[in-house]
């Protein structure tokens, strides 16, 4: 075993204070609310985060990925299918809009405050390698690497998205006069056809285009919220420049396209909102340039391959 594939102490330590804010919140929303779902539910998504920390640390670099691939369905599987599917909550972006037009305090809210917006600024967009349900069935496909960006405005239609996506809950909303059943065999509905309509979009543009997260690049109508928070984010990938050896092995890896030796010539950190923390090209480096690291900037800045 190389030096650099040693388990590294320093590296599961500082990455496990990400674990920390999700058993806070447990014991805040727990003692605030009387509910012993929140104890559970933030206690289990801390733990299976620790979980997959340990792991990435412990294995060798050529092989962390699986550290977190399980994080990915460890969490992802318990939020699609037990809160999703069991207790027919609605985690669909729909129904986060539906749920605040109601006023109700659901899973869907508290995930959607946590995960996606105020949990970015943090974290930055690692929910969306280390959590996402939709994610955690793209990565099993065979193109992890896609081949560069689709010059033009493909990523404007993921903001789309999102504007459909609310326009179509307004209109019911206040059109139809519908109302959300929190916990409903209908919400149970929304969830099933949402994310039958995700995968199967998703699936199909990854072997359209040679690429896993094409969904995620052009689609996904949470990055619009992501790609504003993350611009905040504490974590973000950092290069030593003295290190650095141009050699490029980071930016044929990522699998969001990110010109990161070009942050690393101009001495920032990678700024870009893009960015989804897999750390894929930290374990890819062979010089060890590159490392997850705190602090503040502001974000923003996209330098992306394209085709």
């Amino acid at each position: 075993m190389k030096i650099d594939d040693k388990f590294n102490f320093k590296e599961l330590v500082s990455s496990l204070a990400i674990v920390i804010p999700f058993w806070i919140v447990a014991i805040v929303l727990w003692r605030s609310t009387g509910d012993i779902f929140y104890l559970f539910n933030f206690l289990y998504i801390g733990a299976a985060v620790g979980i997959g920390i340990g792991v990435y640390s412990a294995l060798p670099r050529k092989k962390k990925p699986l550290g977190r691939k399980l994080t990915l369905f460890l969490i992802g599987g318990y939020l699609f299918v037990f809160l999703g599917l069991l207790n027919s909550e609605n985690l669909q972006i729909e129904g986060f809009f539906f749920y605040l037009l109601a006023g109700f305090f659901s899973g869907s809210v508290i995930h959607y405050m946590v995960a996606k917006i105020f949990g970015p600024i943090l974290f930055s967009r690692a929910w969306c390698s280390w959590a996402c349900w939709t994610a955690m069935i793209l990565d099993l496909l065979p193109y992890k690497h896609g081949s560069g960006r689709i010059p033009g405005k493909w990523g404007g239609s993921r903001h789309i998205h999102f504007i459909l996506s609310l326009s179509i809950v307004l209109l019911l909303w206040f059109g139809s006069g519908y109302r959300v059943e929190s916990r409903s065999i209908t919400e149970l509905y929304w969830l099933l056809a949402g994310n039958a309509i995700y995968y199967a979009t998703g699936i199909t543009l990854a072997f359209w285009l040679k690429d896993n997260r094409a969904f995620c690049k052009y689609v996904c109508p949470i990055t619009t919220i992501l790609k504003f928070t993350t611009r905040f984010s504490l974590l973000k990938i950092r290069g030593d420049i003295e290190k650095c050896t141009e050699c490029g092995a980071c930016m044929k890896t990522c699998p969001m396209d990110i010109r990161i030796p070009d942050y690393v010539k101009m001495g920032s950190r990678v700024l870009s909102t893009e960015c989804i923390l897999c750390q894929t090209c930290v374990n890819t480096c062979p010089a060890g340039a590159l490392k997850v690291s705190f602090g503040l900037d502001i974000g923003g800045k996209e330098l992306l391959n394209e085709r």
